[in-house]
């Protein structure tokens, strides 16, 4: 049973999608993340199983190493289509029920930005970490912001803004939804941002890589 969740965290670090994924070149021809997760739940492993102590496992390991330096966003990304060829099996156990995720987490580029690598990288990093994870996308408006926290009760939510000129408008969503829901955690981050803005908007957390978001979010689960 460790082997075969061993073998799944391994594809997930290497970025080895699926029999057909050439890379990394020393595992090609071999099975990967999506065909080794189904077998894994043809043996009878739970889903909450594998993604504990498998894909998490991983993922932190994708993090640290990117927040280190050591390897860079390509790597990051296949890592991310690894995982997710993984988390297609598992999905519909969340989803109905069976299976238990830490809780939600909704995620946004602000209004007015179109930029989405940074947040797409965040988003698997929180995905990868247990949770589940509502992506609203890019130029997101305050009031779609609004609408999907209300849709989803207790969830946490994240910010990310690329350019200067965004991130006024980070501030405005920041001001508008702790009017309405004081108590909810927001995170922030992107290239502009900094933890002295974080404090000056009102938001609750700032990191510069995806993996301290998904440290932070470790602790409110606990």
């Amino acid at each position: 049973m460790n082997d075969i969740l061993n073998k799944i965290a391994r594809c997930v670090e290497t970025g080895k999608i699926d029999m057909a994924s050439p890379y990394p070149p020393d595992m090609r021809g071999q099975a990967g993340a999506d065909e080794l997760t189904k077998q894994a739940l043809d043996l009878g492993i739970r889903p909450e199983e594998i993604l504990e102590n498998a894909l998490i496992p991983a993922m932190a390991v994708v993090g640290d190493r990117f927040s280190r330096k050591e390897i860079y966003v390509p790597q990051m990304l296949m890592a991310a289509r690894a995982m997710n060829g993984a988390m297609k099996h598992l999905k519909p156990y969340f989803q109905s029920g069976e299976a238990k995720r830490k809780g939600k987490f909704i995620i946004g580029t602000v209004s007015g930005d179109l930029h989405d690598i940074g947040k797409n990288l965040v988003s698997m990093m929180i995905e990868g970490g247990g949770w589940e994870v509502i992506d609203l996308g890019v130029d997101v408006s305050t009031e779609k912001f609004l609408k999907a926290i209300d849709e989803n009760p207790g969830a946490i939510v994240g910010l990310s803004a690329l350019l200067t000129t965004t991130m006024e408008n980070m501030k405005k969503t920041v001001t508008a939804i702790k009017e309405k829901h004081s108590m909810l955690k927001i995170l922030v981050g992107g290239a502009p941002v900094t933890q002295e803005y974080c404090y000056k908007i009102g938001a609750d957390f700032y990191s510069p890589d995806p993996q301290g978001a998904v440290n932070y979010l470790k602790q409110l689960a606990v």
